[in-house]
């Protein structure tokens, strides 16, 4: 019903923004991943999601179109709310998102607040077909012409670890912090796998 708005923003809040558009103040709900794209000028374009019930009108907001594709892919899931999957998109970005269930990555879904081990596997099960299609993936594999991940992962390697699951918990460590060392990317891994 409401695709986008683009207007004066009133007001900006990790958890909300206004935007003012012909006269009329839209109290539009978003990520902290919106809250820390959307710019500090007077004018912003923001993509909207609006869930109606029975009782309430409620209109979600994103900066980019991939974040409200991801978010009205996760509320098809069973289980997940619209609160839930705004903590989801608040906790990673879609990209994070997409990647984890494209890799069948639970740990990394479980971690974020209030998914528990049974929703973290409804959704890669419910999702994980979609998002291949979706993106037109493969398999999702970090490629990276880093040595110390090389490194790191022929050191697990020699531990006894599996290549494959070794690689997905040394791009997960990766990923949040490239600059680490081999010995700390290890540390890091050890405590994952």
């Amino acid at each position: 019903m409401i695709h986008h708005l683009k207007g004066k923003l009133i007001e900006k809040n990790p958890t909300n923004i206004v935007v003012e558009c012909g006269g009329v103040g839209y109290f539009v709900n978003i990520s902290l991943n919106t809250f820390s794209k959307l710019p500090e000028v007077e004018l912003v374009h923001v993509y909207t999601h609006l869930q109606v019930k029975e009782d309430s009108h409620t209109l979600f907001g994103f900066a980019e179109k991939s974040e409200r594709e991801i978010f009205r892919l996760l509320l098809s899931v069973s289980g997940i709310g619209s609160s839930t999957a705004r903590t989801m998109l608040s906790s990673m970005s879609p990209l994070q998102i997409r990647d984890a269930i494209a890799n069948g990555d639970v740990p990394t879904i479980q971690a974020i607040k209030g998914i528990g081990a049974k929703t973290a596997q409804r959704v890669i099960l419910d999702l994980r077909d979609k998002v291949l299609k979706v993106y037109d993936l493969d398999e999702v594999s970090y490629t990276s012409n880093n040595t110390n991940k090389d490194e790191a992962l022929s050191a697990l390697e020699v531990l006894g670890f599996a290549k494959k699951q070794a690689e997905k918990v040394v791009d997960k460590v990766i990923s949040q912090d490239a600059s680490l060392s081999v010995e700390n990317i290890i540390k890091l891994a050890l405590k994952n796998l």
